[in-house]
C-alpha cells in the first residue's frame, strides 16, 4: 500500500515537472501588466512581454527611443518614461533563453526566435497579413496576453 501512494506520488511529481518544463519556454506577460507600457509602446505594435529580453536589452531600447528601429519613439514625460524602464526591468527575463543581448536589440534576431520558427519560410513572413518577423499577433491570437503556445499558431494566408 505505501509503495502504490510512493508510486501516484512519484508520478503527480512527475507531471508537475513537465508542465513547468513544456513551459518554460514561453513567457507571458506579467499580471498585472502597465497600462502606461500598453498604452505607449502598444500604440505602434504588440506590447511585447518583459520577458523576451533580458533587462540590459530593454535599456538599451529605452535609451535610444529618438531612433527606435528608425522611428521617433520618444516619451517626453520622464516620469512617466522612468516608469516604463524601471517595469520592462523588473519584468525582464532572467532566464537562459532571454538572457541573450543581440547586437540589433530585436527579440526577432534572438538564438531562441530563429530556432523557435526554424520553419517559417521567407515567404510566409512576406504576406500581407503577417508582414515582417515582429508581427507575432498575426499568427500568435494569444500574443497580447503572453500566450505564445505553438499549438494554436495559426499562420494567415
Amino acid at each position: 500500500m505505501l509503495h502504490r501512494i510512493h508510486l501516484q506520488i512519484s508520478f503527480v511529481l512527475l507531471g508537475l515537472v513537465a508542465s513547468l518544463h513544456a513551459n518554460a519556454d514561453a513567457p507571458v506577460q506579467p499580471r498585472p501588466q502597465l497600462p502606461n507600457y500598453k498604452q505607449e509602446c502598444a500604440a505602434c505594435h504588440m506590447a511585447y512581454p518583459p520577458g523576451f529580453l533580458p533587462a540590459e536589452s530593454w535599456r538599451k531600447i529605452m535609451s535610444t527611443l529618438p531612433k527606435h528601429y528608425g522611428v521617433d519613439a520618444s516619451v517626453d514625460d520622464l516620469v512617466l518614461l522612468k516608469e516604463i524602464s524601471g517595469w520592462l526591468a523588473a519584468n525582464a527575463g532572467t532566464y537562459k533563453r532571454s538572457g541573450e543581448v543581440t547586437a540589433s536589440g530585436r527579440i526577432t534576431d534572438s538564438t531562441w526566435f530563429i530556432r523557435k520558427h526554424r520553419e517559417v519560410s521567407q515567404d510566409i513572413w512576406k504576406r500581407p497579413a503577417i508582414k515582417s518577423t515582429s508581427n507575432c499577433i498575426a499568427c500568435h491570437a494569444g500574443a497580447e496576453h503572453g500566450n505564445f503556445n505553438e499549438h494554436a499558431v495559426r499562420i494567415p494566408k
